[in-house]
Protein backbone atom coordinates (compact mmCIF):
# COMPACT_ATOMS: atom_id res chain seq x y z
CA UNK A 1 0.00 0.00 0.00
CA UNK A 2 2.75 2.58 1.04
CA UNK A 3 4.87 1.32 -2.16
CA UNK A 4 1.83 2.16 -4.28
CA UNK A 5 1.43 5.71 -2.62
CA UNK A 6 4.88 6.46 -3.57
CA UNK A 7 5.24 5.38 -7.18
CA UNK A 8 2.02 7.35 -8.18
CA UNK A 9 3.18 10.43 -6.34
CA UNK A 10 6.37 10.17 -8.05
CA UNK A 11 5.11 9.67 -11.37
CA UNK A 12 2.82 12.94 -10.91
CA UNK A 13 5.76 14.87 -9.82
CA UNK A 14 7.63 13.68 -12.89
CA UNK A 15 4.40 15.34 -14.87
CA UNK A 16 4.48 18.08 -13.18
CA UNK A 17 8.24 18.51 -13.73
CA UNK A 18 7.66 17.91 -17.45
CA UNK A 19 4.88 20.44 -18.05
CA UNK A 20 6.69 22.58 -15.82
CA UNK A 21 9.91 22.97 -17.55
CA UNK A 22 10.09 25.78 -19.79
CA UNK A 23 10.44 24.82 -23.70
CA UNK A 24 12.79 27.11 -25.64
CA UNK A 25 11.84 27.43 -29.53
CA UNK A 26 14.76 26.43 -31.78
CA UNK A 27 15.20 30.15 -33.17
CA UNK A 28 16.05 31.01 -29.44
CA UNK A 29 18.35 27.82 -28.98
CA UNK A 30 20.41 29.31 -32.50
CA UNK A 31 20.85 32.57 -30.41
CA UNK A 32 22.64 31.32 -27.49
CA UNK A 33 26.33 30.71 -27.35
CA UNK A 34 28.09 28.09 -26.84
CA UNK A 35 31.52 28.50 -24.08
CA UNK A 36 33.05 26.44 -27.01
CA UNK A 37 32.09 29.38 -29.61
CA UNK A 38 34.87 31.48 -30.97
CA UNK A 39 34.93 32.85 -34.50
CA UNK A 40 38.92 32.61 -36.51
CA UNK A 41 39.83 36.28 -35.42
CA UNK A 42 38.95 35.63 -32.20
CA UNK A 43 40.79 32.53 -32.22
CA UNK A 44 44.04 33.95 -33.87
CA UNK A 45 44.04 36.82 -31.14
CA UNK A 46 44.04 34.67 -28.54
CA UNK A 47 46.40 32.27 -30.16
CA UNK A 48 49.04 34.80 -31.01
CA UNK A 49 48.31 37.65 -28.18
CA UNK A 50 47.55 39.78 -31.22
CA UNK A 51 50.50 39.50 -32.77
CA UNK A 52 49.02 37.70 -36.24
CA UNK A 53 51.04 35.39 -38.27
CA UNK A 54 52.47 35.68 -41.09
CA UNK A 55 52.42 33.51 -44.22
CA UNK A 56 54.97 31.00 -44.40
CA UNK A 57 56.89 28.19 -46.66
CA UNK A 58 58.56 26.69 -43.58
CA UNK A 59 54.71 25.62 -42.85
CA UNK A 60 53.59 22.56 -44.50
CA UNK A 61 49.99 21.93 -44.82
CA UNK A 62 48.26 19.11 -46.39
CA UNK A 63 44.75 18.76 -46.31
CA UNK A 64 42.55 17.01 -49.38
CA UNK A 65 40.91 19.67 -51.77
CA UNK A 66 38.00 17.53 -51.47
CA UNK A 67 36.61 16.06 -48.19
CA UNK A 68 33.86 13.44 -48.55
CA UNK A 69 32.86 13.89 -44.81
CA UNK A 70 33.38 16.67 -42.97
CA UNK A 71 33.17 14.96 -40.02
CA UNK A 72 36.69 13.32 -40.39
CA UNK A 73 38.95 15.35 -42.20
CA UNK A 74 42.59 14.27 -42.29
CA UNK A 75 45.03 17.01 -41.43
CA UNK A 76 48.87 16.93 -41.66
CA UNK A 77 51.13 19.66 -40.26
CA UNK A 78 54.88 20.06 -40.74
CA UNK A 79 57.31 22.92 -39.50
CA UNK A 80 60.89 23.61 -41.38
CA UNK A 81 62.80 24.54 -38.20
CA UNK A 82 65.31 23.30 -36.38
CA UNK A 83 64.34 21.59 -32.93
CA UNK A 84 67.23 22.71 -30.90
CA UNK A 85 67.15 23.36 -26.94
CA UNK A 86 67.18 27.41 -27.66
CA UNK A 87 65.42 27.21 -31.28
CA UNK A 88 62.61 25.26 -31.71
CA UNK A 89 58.85 25.24 -32.72
CA UNK A 90 56.49 25.78 -29.68
CA UNK A 91 53.49 25.23 -30.86
CA UNK A 92 51.71 24.00 -33.79
CA UNK A 93 47.24 25.03 -34.02
CA UNK A 94 44.95 24.28 -36.37
CA UNK A 95 42.06 26.39 -36.99
CA UNK A 96 38.88 26.26 -39.31
CA UNK A 97 37.81 29.39 -40.62
CA UNK A 98 33.65 28.90 -40.65
CA UNK A 99 33.58 26.42 -37.89
CA UNK A 100 31.61 28.12 -34.81
CA UNK A 101 34.76 27.06 -32.85
CA UNK A 102 37.42 27.47 -35.05
CA UNK A 103 40.45 25.76 -33.11
CA UNK A 104 40.53 22.48 -34.24
CA UNK A 105 43.79 20.80 -32.73
CA UNK A 106 46.21 22.56 -30.59
CA UNK A 107 49.94 20.64 -30.06
CA UNK A 108 52.81 21.98 -28.10
CA UNK A 109 56.05 21.09 -28.80
CA UNK A 110 59.45 20.52 -26.87
CA UNK A 111 63.04 19.52 -28.44
CA UNK A 112 62.75 16.57 -27.32
CA UNK A 113 60.04 15.62 -30.05
CA UNK A 114 62.64 15.76 -32.59
CA UNK A 115 60.59 16.68 -35.55
CA UNK A 116 58.01 19.66 -35.76
CA UNK A 117 55.02 17.44 -37.24
CA UNK A 118 51.48 16.33 -36.22
CA UNK A 119 48.52 14.39 -38.08
CA UNK A 120 45.15 14.31 -36.52
CA UNK A 121 41.57 14.37 -37.95
CA UNK A 122 39.25 17.42 -38.06
CA UNK A 123 35.75 18.22 -38.53
CA UNK A 124 34.53 20.84 -40.59
CA UNK A 125 31.20 22.41 -40.92
CA UNK A 126 31.38 22.95 -44.84
CA UNK A 127 33.71 24.20 -47.68
CA UNK A 128 36.03 26.37 -46.00
CA UNK A 129 40.00 27.53 -45.29
CA UNK A 130 41.58 25.04 -42.94
CA UNK A 131 44.74 26.92 -41.35
CA UNK A 132 48.04 25.87 -39.41
CA UNK A 133 49.64 28.42 -36.90
CA UNK A 134 52.94 27.47 -35.43
CA UNK A 135 55.02 29.20 -32.67
CA UNK A 136 58.64 29.55 -33.34
CA UNK A 137 60.90 29.70 -30.61
CA UNK A 138 61.54 33.35 -31.24
CA UNK A 139 57.94 34.24 -30.50
CA UNK A 140 57.04 35.04 -33.89
CA UNK A 141 53.85 32.90 -35.82
CA UNK A 142 53.59 31.66 -39.03
CA UNK A 143 50.63 30.22 -40.64
CA UNK A 144 50.04 28.17 -43.79
CA UNK A 145 45.68 27.85 -45.42
CA UNK A 146 44.45 25.64 -47.74
CA UNK A 147 40.81 25.62 -48.87
CA UNK A 148 38.69 22.47 -48.45
CA UNK A 149 35.53 21.57 -50.22
CA UNK A 150 33.39 19.49 -47.83
CA UNK A 151 30.73 17.71 -50.21
CA UNK A 152 28.57 15.27 -47.42
CA UNK A 153 27.76 16.93 -43.94
CA UNK A 154 30.32 18.26 -41.83
CA UNK A 155 29.16 20.15 -38.22
CA UNK A 156 29.62 23.20 -37.24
Amino acid sequence: MERRGFLKGFAGACALTAIAVPTISLAEQKKLKSPNEMDFKKALDIITGGKGAKDSQKVNLIVPEIAENGAVVPVKVSVDAPMEKDNYVKSIHVLATKNANARCADVFLTPYNGKAYFATRIKLGGTQEVVAVAELGDGTFVKAHKSVKVTIGGCG
